[in-house]
């Protein structure tokens, strides 16, 4: 607000509440139980029309939007963008092989399998389904694992290769390992579908997909740059892997061949300038400039033409077979081989497709249903292994280019489609001239993107460095430890960020702002005072096992005593007093008292130990000087407030903890009171058994200001009975013999006390 604007006020005048009086003015109601499982699966395996219409456009959605598909308005600019899109991806499919190290063919059939299956299940209207960089090289790691370059290498249990293998049976196993991997992503992808998992990528952070994306595009460009020196290397895989290729690459960097070095610069360059062109003139040019199929197209052209293969030795494509391969099954073998590498990965290409789609859906306004997509992927997925293609996921300049064109619908999908089909069947062969370090510069010019988020680690460290901590360790792990594994490292890493956040939660102690009912950090403000006598105590986080002694640490430090240690010392106390009562050096008053007027607390030990003082009722002030040689800590509040406002669950270790705390400061004549419930919270109290005959729900305020308000009227008028602690005229009463032994013992000498009895 404005220094000089007026100030704006608003007064309420109602009851204080807590919770039992709030239930009866708001007339509680209990909630509904929830319907059965058995309920709801009777409801959703009924039959009606409506309903089997509904579920066959749930598990069909080209149903539903092809009903409502406007031809007039859409149909021209879905074939506009479904041939600019399926140029960009016969090209990007034959690039992208190489990164699973296959021949480029299969590359095209990796481009034109997934849109079919995913044109009938998906729910995206603007993705381009096909090979992602990322997830082409987390297979192709694992088909270099099990058929390495060099021959005569044993796999696990599973021998793929023979020492007098040719090239073309080299060939054979690994598109046979990179189509097995592709049907066990699929059937991931479909189990999570089915299982309604989805929800589970939720767990791959921003800073952990920028991160892990990073470390990807750097994997993706060593494995290029061998491509584009034309230099021979070593398969390498796992830990390390990159760092081995970069040695290779700079130890036989004298056999580069120079036709290739040019052809692949001139490639990232011209690629890398034309996008910068597109992307700055996006709004002035109707349709991007298809910049890859140029260069391509003119690259064989000048290939054939001066033939460089034998004049210069350029390593090119060489065959393009026209026509499919025959459909082969997987080879089950493998399956255990490649599980672990496949889950990741199916994963992974979920994630990063899901991401895209949203982005769209969010632009043009729809809904992205995230199980069906898992299902449309899983499904593709399943296809492509059949039918000698590679895991599909999305690339987001894929995706772009069909956006921008004006695609409209997955019918520019299909067109897209139908260009690859062309390709594959007519076209194919006149791309056999083309250097692989063409294709291996477009991989390389496409990976700006990926780069370009370091330049978010600065500001991510400005915003908050968890998040940036998260980001250098993911991209350090993946780069170190390979894709998969440091993939699991990050993800192991962002979890244990949530567990120290929350285990070592923000705690602070409130204090008034005057003159109103707000409460807040006394750290934070100038003009704020602590309520005499009460600490008001807040904790920011769920309250469950792995925090709820850090709570009990900060709670004491707080309220600047130790509850339990208070008891023990004035039990100590008291007997010494006793014993100087009993020899007559010390009287006792006629009301009891020694010493000083009481605070009327009567000070109770265990039941074991009451023998020894109900001898003589004796009342102690215990904020006075004591007639006897024991340092008894000071309590000087009378009243503790627990700020539960923040508080979103609890568990049964918290709640038995929580109980034993508010009896711990009950009996030392410490009020406790709790603020800030929601409903659920509460339910869950009750659930756990936090409630008994001393800890009652008189004790829940519906806000920290009910509470201190109620406070002040108890301490103004001192002969009113608190009908929290006295309910009903009695007495609290003592601990349970387990309560006792809770309290007595810290955790780990309790289990070392336990097992030696």
């Amino acid at each position: 607000m404005e220094p000089n604007a007026r100030e704006k006020r608003y007064s309420v005048s109602r009851p204080i509440y807590n919770t039992p009086s709030l239930e009866v003015a708001g007339e509680r109601q209990e909630r509904q139980v929830g319907s059965s499982l058995w309920d709801r699966l009777h409801k959703s395996c009924g039959c009606s029309s409506k309903g089997s219409l509904r579920m066959l456009k749930r598990c069909l959605p080209v149903i539903d939007w092809m009903s409502r598909y406007p031809i007039k308005e859409w149909l021209l600019s879905d074939v506009i963008s479904g041939v600019s899109t399926g140029l960009v991806c016969s090209l990007q499919g034959m690039a992208y092989a190489l990164l699973v190290s296959v021949a480029p063919v299969y590359g095209l059939y990796s481009a034109f399998f997934p849109i079919l299956t995913y044109f009938l299940l998906g729910t995206s209207r603007h993705i381009s389904v096909g090979p992602f960089p990322v997830t082409c090289l987390m297979v192709g790691s694992v088909v270099l694992s099990l058929v390495p370059d060099h021959p005569s290498v044993l796999a696990g249990n599973v021998t793929v290769t023979h020492p007098n293998g040719t090239d073309e049976d080299l060939e054979t196993r690994r598109i046979m390992v990179a189509s097995t991997m592709t049907v066990v992503v699929g059937l991931f992808q479909v189990a999570m579908g089915l299982l309604q998992v989805g929800f589970l990528v939720r767990y791959l952070s921003d800073p952990l997909v920028g991160g892990f994306t990073t470390a990807a595009a750097l994997h993706v460009f060593v494995s290029q740059i061998k491509i584009v020196l034309s230099v021979p290397t070593d398969s390498h895989n796992g830990p390390f892997s990159i760092f081995k290729t970069l040695i290779d690459v700079f130890t036989n960097i004298g056999q580069t061949n120079v036709a290739d070095l040019v052809a692949g610069l001139l490639t990232i360059a011209i690629v890398m300038a034309v996008k910068e062109v597109n992307t700055k003139f996006q709004h002035k040019i109707p349709v991007p400039i298809p910049i890859e199929v140029l260069v391509t197209v003119l690259a064989a052209g000048v290939s054939y033409v001066v033939d460089l293969d034998s004049r210069y030795g350029a390593s090119i494509v060489r065959s393009i077979p026209r026509g499919f391969a025959p459909p082969q099954p997987p080879d089950t073998e493998l399956f255990l081989e490649v599980l672990g590498s496949s889950f990741s990965t199916a994963v992974v290409g979920y994630a990063v497709a899901v991401s895209v789609a949203k982005v769209y859906a969010a632009k043009h306004d729809y809904a992205i249903d995230g199980n069906q997509e898992l299902l449309a992927f899983g499904v593709s997925n399943v296809l492509c292994g059949f039918f000698s293609s590679f895991v599909a996921s999305t690339a987001l300049s894929r995706t772009a280019v069909q956006e921008s064109t004006g695609g409209k619908s997955q019918v520019a999908g299909i067109i897209s489609a139908l260009l690859v089909l062309i390709v594959i069947l007519a076209l194919g062969n006149l791309l056999e001239p083309l250097q692989k370090s063409v294709l291996a510069g477009i991989v390389i010019a496409n990976l700006k993107g990926m780069f370009l988020q370091v330049t978010e680690v600065p500001s991510l460290w400005r915003q908050n460095r968890t998040d940036c901590y998260i980001w250098i360790a993911t991209c350090l792990a993946c780069v170190v430890l390979g894709l998969d594994v440091g993939l699991l490292a990050g993800l192991v890493f962002e979890m244990a960020t949530v567990v120290i956040r929350t285990q070592f939660p923000s705690c602070s102690s409130l204090g008034n702002i005057p003159g109103s009912d707000i409460y807040r950090n006394m750290k934070d403000y100038k003009n704020i005072t602590e309520v005499p006598g009460v600490k008001i105590f807040k904790c920011n986080s769920p309250i469950y096992f792995a925090n709820i002694d850090y709570f009990k640490e900060r709670l004491r430090d707080t309220v600047g005593f130790d509850a339990v240690r208070v008891f023990k010392k004035r039990n100590k106390a008291l007997k010494k007093i006793h014993k100087l009562i009993k020899k007559g050096k010390l009287k006792a008053s006629e009301g009891g008292g020694v010493s000083v007027v009481s605070l009327g607390v009567d000070n109770e030990g265990f039941e074991v130990e009451r023998d020894a003082t109900q001898q003589v009722d004796v009342r102690v002030d215990w904020t006075s000087e004591l007639p006897v040689s024991v340092s008894v800590p000071q309590v000087l509040i009378h009243s503790l407030v627990l700020d539960f406002s923040a508080v979103s669950f609890l568990d049964v270790v918290a709640v038995k903890s929580l109980r034993l705390v508010i009896k711990e400061f009950l009996r030392i004549g410490v009020s406790v009171y709790i603020s800030g419930c929601d409903d659920d919270l509460i339910r869950r109290m009750e659930s756990l058994a936090l409630f008994d005959d001393v800890v009652t729900r008189d004790l829940l305020f519906l806000s920290v200001h009910d509470a201190i308000l109620f406070i002040k009227m108890e301490v103004a008028s001192k002969s009113t009975p608190n009908p929290i602690i006295d309910k009903d005229s009695k007495d609290p009463l003592p601990f349970t013999e387990e309560e006792d032994l809770i309290e007595t013992y810290d955790n780990q000498p309790r289990a070392i006390h336990e097992l030696s009895n």
